[in-house]
């Protein structure tokens, strides 16, 4: 299965799609992500540092957008430490400290002053670049979600990788292989769940100690098929949420028992309050809500877990609380928001 030019997407000028596209869905996506690079402004270079004052609330009761600005920036365009080429994973540690990985498959942690702490590159990257991370709550351990090469590494905080801990690495359709896998999860009981795109898009139940259970999904727009399922959460009850991007919604899956059953769906493409525009990231905080950062709309949206958009932030450009492409948003023990500003080669944070 050849990879898609997804790798290209947002460089100016862009790099040539190939004809070898995977489905309609996909085509609209890269199209979407060639339009909207256009308007975007160019990224101002900037170090990590405190920008402006915080302006406003992120999750407020009127939902239209707010003034919310971030209150650090960390990064510009570059390879030296503590710089990006196109960020699009993050996670963060049980000490807040802040895991960015960019297209040059390296990994460099941050801490909450934006100072820059050490780095690595994972094993391979010629066929592609990570597009995901999360933080194990069981081990404290880093899963790294190596897209291309099929596979799920885990690193210790410091940088070590755990290879007997790898997950996948062979691309095919067999329990135990993959196609380009977007994130991984892990439920209070300790399952892990996968998530992959490409010539499946499915889900993956994994036992505590990484053995394949079972899988379900296809193409499609009902509920419970998907279109690039790009990023997972699991919630305290063990609910699975997913940002099913190029379906432009949220879906909530209850996949406890055996059988996997719809339990929400909510959004739909458009700019407006509750719309989504291929929606990449998300994350569950406190006081029941859900934040959803959208790569196509250049903006945070904040959810009820009820699906009621309750707020925005975030516009195209590249100014202090402006974002250009945004990939991935986490959340520290404190409430602060990270949003990994791709186009712009930067991460910002911002207080609710």
């Amino acid at each position: 299965m050849k990879e898609p030019k997804m790798e290209g997407m947002a460089h100016s000028p862009p790099e040539k799609i190939s004809s070898n596209l995977p489905p309609p869905s996909r085509r609209e996506f890269l199209a979407a992500g060639l339009v909207q690079s256009g308007l975007a402004l160019a990224a101002r270079p900037l170090v990590a540092s405190l920008a402006c004052c915080v302006l406003g609330n992120g999750c407020i009761s009127n939902p239209g957008a707010s003034n919310t600005s971030a209150d650090l920036v960390i990064g510009q365009r570059g390879l030296a430490d503590g710089r990006f080429q196109k960020p699009r994973a993050m996670a963060i540690s049980p000490r807040d400290e802040i895991y960015v990985i960019d297209k040059t498959a390296r990994v460099q942690v941050f801490d909450t002053f934006g100072t820059f702490l050490r780095g690595w590159k994972t094993p391979e990257s010629a066929n592609g670049k990570p597009t995901g991370a999360t933080f194990d709550p069981t081990t404290g351990n880093l899963f790294v979600v190596d897209t291309h090469y099929f596979r799920f590494l885990t690193y210790s905080p410091s940088g070590e990788l755990l290879e007997e801990k790898t997950i996948g690495g062979t691309n095919g359709s067999d329990p135990g292989q993959f196609g380009w896998v977007t994130d991984i999860a892990r439920a209070p009981n300790g399952t892990l769940y996968l998530a992959e795109y490409g010539e499946f898009d499915r889900l993956y139940k994994y036992s505590p100690d990484g053995e394949y259970i079972d899988r379900f999904g296809e193409h499609g727009e009902e509920p419970l098929q998907f279109s690039r399922p790009q990023t997972l959460a699991v919630d305290g009850e063990g609910l699975l949420w997913i940002a099913d991007s190029c379906n432009h919604r949220i879906q909530v899956v209850d996949w406890r028992e055996d059988r996997p059953r719809s339990v929400a769906v909510f959004g739909s493409r458009g700019d407006g309050p509750g719309e989504l525009q291929f929606p990449y990231g998300l994350t569950l905080i406190s006081d029941s809500r859900l934040l959803v950062s959208e790569f196509g709309n250049h903006r945070v949206q904040c959810w009820s877990r009820e699906g009621k958009a309750l707020s925005s932030w975030g516009s195209a450009g590249s100014l202090p609380g402006q974002l250009n492409q945004p990939w991935a948003v986490a959340c520290d023990s404190q409430e602060r928001i990270y949003v990994v500003d791709s186009g712009n080669n930067r991460v910002q944070r911002f207080h609710l």
